[in-house]
């Protein structure tokens, strides 16, 4: 056992104009206790996972395949708790086969997008290795726009 103790002292509440003005070495003091506290959560909530999965995975999946599922929710009880387990459904396409289907559909005649979802995308760093003229008709077609800034915090050595 971890003998971290969380004092919400040590986490101010704070706005985001006062996170603004604070000393950039109470800036970055917090910054790392905040990454720290993450860590540890996450690390925490797999074990917890784990733990979980071990005490009540086997119970929950043989409730739903007596219910005749694979996949879905159950309800398990133990003592005084009620244990609410989601088995999601996960499916993964194979690519080449779907690419193959999709010029069956189409040599047929019919429209692809009746059967399928279908996006195009190009790989940046091969658009980037294009010549201009290979560039220019997909320049209408794209879209480029800035993504969430991520910041890190440093003391200066």
């Amino acid at each position: 056992m971890s003998d971290l103790v969380i004092h919400t002292h040590d986490l101010p509440d704070l706005t985001v104009a006062q996170l603004a003005d604070l000393p950039p070495a109470r800036l970055q003091e917090l910054d790392v206790m905040l990454t720290e506290f993450q860590n540890w959560l996450k690390a925490s909530r797999e074990r917890m996972h784990a733990a979980l999965e071990q005490r009540y995975g086997e119970q929950a999946r043989q409730t739903l395949m007596e219910a005749g599922q694979d996949f879905g929710t159950t309800h398990l009880a133990d003592g005084s708790i009620r244990i609410t387990v989601e088995i999601p459904k996960r499916v993964r396409w194979d690519q080449a086969q779907m690419a193959e289907i999709a010029r069956r559909i189409v040599a047929s005649g019919d429209q692809l997008d009746q059967y399928i979802d279908v996006e195009f995308s190009v790989p940046e760093t091969r658009f980037n290795a294009w010549p201009e003229t290979l560039k220019q008709p997909f320049k209408d077609a794209r879209t480029v726009k800035a993504g969430k800034a991520v910041f890190r915090i440093a003391p200066v050595q």
